[in-house]
């Protein structure tokens, strides 16, 4: 039986772990790390704690869906006490990115901006796309729900990031995220990664590619958040074992 600690508990995924735990085979929720409380009742038996150390120890691998300042504390600590990780928080900045490969040079580390197998083949075929369709303007626009901080969507980013690659350029230099005004035409090796914000909307996001007289859209859109909570369950029993390195969603899924 897989002992799996929760952090981030009291967000909407953290919430849904919790409950999907109650069903997964061979996999258990031992511990739950709180920076104040919980919001809601728990098993007796689950350990809830504010004491990072004792969150690790009493659990076989992490679960992180929480906020980039709580997931660089959550690295921090586990540098010092080891233990296999699944992080799912986005927004990471530069500083959170390097600690997260350093991290991963002493324990097993899985990063994926999206968790969901449907996102994961995205990734794929937009790459495979923006290899084969010299010449097409790529646009990728997403659409959240209205309380998500962090904009464009790490899942955004990374099919951008998936796009830049399959042209053989670097997302940063060619990435656009905003127009306004009279800026110009559209130049010919720009990546358009556009947000879009409202209402309840758990998670969609096309990629498209255009061209004179044709374009081809690729789509994928989340109807529920247990997609997110499964895919990380499914991650956190692939990992736990393996050797330290960081990992993808695309190697757990063997895309």
């Amino acid at each position: 039986m897989i002992k799996v600690g929760v952090f981030g508990a009291n967000g909407r995924v953290g919430k849904l772990l919790i409950d999907d735990l109650k069903s997964t085979p061979n996999m258990s929720l031992s511990s739950v790390y709180v920076r104040n409380s919980l919001d809601f009742s728990i098993d007796p038996s689950v350990l809830v704690s504010s004491d990072m150390k004792s969150f690790l120890n009493a659990c076989d691998v992490v679960i992180d869906f929480s906020l980039p300042e709580a997931c660089e504390s959550l690295l921090e600590s586990a540098i010092k006490t080891p233990k296999p990780l699944v992080i799912g928080t986005t927004g990471l900045n530069t500083h959170q990115l390097n600690l997260l490969k350093q991290a991963s040079e002493v324990m097993p580390i899985l990063y994926a901006t999206n968790m969901s197998l449907g996102v994961a083949l995205l990734n794929k075929l937009v790459f495979q796309a923006s290899a084969a369709l010299e010449g097409f303007d790529i646009e990728i626009v997403e659409m959240h729900h209205k309380h998500k901080k962090d904009a464009p969507s790490g899942t955004a980013l990374t099919l951008g990031e998936s796009a830049a690659k399959g042209r053989g350029v670097g997302l940063d230099k060619v990435r656009v995220s905003g127009r306004d005004g009279n800026i110009g035409e559209r130049t010919k090796d720009e990546i358009g990664v556009m947000a879009l914000r409202g209402g309840d909307i758990v998670g969609r996001h096309t990629v498209g590619f255009y061209n004179e007289g044709e374009f081809l859209e690729l789509n994928h859109t989340a109807t529920s958040r247990s997609t997110f909570s499964k895919g990380a369950l499914r991650a956190g029993g692939w990992i736990v074992g393996k050797e330290a390195k960081l990992y993808t969603i695309g190697d757990c899924l063997e895309l």
